[in-house]
């Protein structure tokens, strides 16, 4: 172990009660880290509570464990209750909640592990390593050093969070390494087809439709390299497109599909003057999107980032717009 896991070890052996929680607008890697996370404090004796955070947890992500995440977000919950919060795949201080100005206790001892490029580390202690491709990855190899058993509940939540932050094993950062340690956790839990199948076929008409808004709306830019899609808050109201049903990441990846195109984006206005942008590059060497997001106060890696804005849609597609052609030369 080096000196930042023996520390974590130690700060997890002295606590009394446990403090999880899912980033806005949770990913497999959010909710199956804490989820791993959660399975693996409580066998060794820990009291752990896991809250949602600002979102719902899509109803796709059946996980071991998800029905024990307490449905609440980090205003909801007395953090005095708690003495160590163990912080997992949230690349800011922002991404515990949106809903608020998120402050700490004094006394509330805080560990961030992340796997983002763009982390700065905001806690007493910060296990930050970019070099993972998921925070679940890095659980994986914490887990080992601190003599955690990983069982087969927590091997689907590891699998699930690396499977999905890494494309299917598609990124750049999906090496060898991070293939040998999906191997063993699909020995461990060789029922991940399953989860991967519910995942992956739950679409709702309204996830369609919300599909369908979006891929009317491309624009091309920089004589083709740059596609966006968006989609207005109005126009979400109009559909019922609830929270739930707009999965943005595989629509991002289907624009970057398109010959030509080197970054793919969408912009929805979830509400009025707030709106959420999704990135994905298909050439991370000539253009690390993780540079985009961190410009546009957001962060992720550098083949998908992503980030908030709290302006009109209409300038939120111009805001994107000039800041690609400064960043990248287009």
């Amino acid at each position: 172990m080096n000196e930042i896991e023996i520390k974590i070890k130690l700060e997890i052996e002295k606590a009394k009660h446990i403090l999880l929680h899912c980033h806005p607008s949770p990913d497999p890697d959010s909710v199956g880290s804490a989820l791993a996370m959660k399975l693996a404090l409580e066998q060794i004796g820990k009291k752990v509570s896991l809250i949602k955070g600002d979102s719902e947890i899509p109803k796709a992500f059946v996980f071991p464990g998800v029905d024990t995440i307490v449905q609440k977000n980090f205003f909801e919950i007395d953090i005095k209750d708690f003495d160590l919060f163990i912080i997992l795949d949230s690349g800011s201080i922002d991404m515990i909640s949106r809903k608020g100005n998120v402050v700490f206790p004094e006394s509330l001892m805080t560990i961030v592990m992340d796997h983002h490029v763009s982390n700065k580390g905001y806690g007493k202690i910060n296990h930050v390593d970019a070099n993972y491709s998921s925070t679940s990855e890095l659980l994986y190899d914490l887990f080992r050093k601190i003599d955690i058993q990983i069982n087969h509940d927590i091997a689907l939540n590891l699998f699930m969070g690396m499977y999905t932050d890494t494309g299917g094993f598609r990124y750049g950062e999906s090496g060898v390494k991070t293939l040998k340690v999906a191997s063993e956790l699909a020995l461990l839990a060789p029922d991940y087809q399953k989860t991967i199948f519910i995942m992956e076929n739950n679409n709702t008409k309204e996830s369609l439709i919300f599909e369908s808004m979006l891929l009317s709306s491309l624009n091309m830019y920089f004589d083709g390299k740059l596609a966006l899609a968006y989609v207005s808050h109005n126009d979400l109201i109009k559909n019922n497109i609830k929270e739930d049903n707009r999965f943005t990441g595989y629509i991002s990846n289907k624009l970057k599909s398109i010959i030509g195109v080197e970054i793919a984006g969408t912009l929805i206005e979830v509400n009025p003057n707030e709106v959420k942008l999704s990135f994905r590059s298909r050439d991370v060497k000539n253009y690390d999107i993780s540079r985009l997001a961190s410009a546009l106060g957001g962060g992720g890696h550098k083949a998908a980032a992503g980030a908030t804005i709290k302006i009109s849609l209409p300038e939120a597609i111009e805001k994107v717009v000039k800041i690609i052609k400064e960043l990248y030369n287009i």
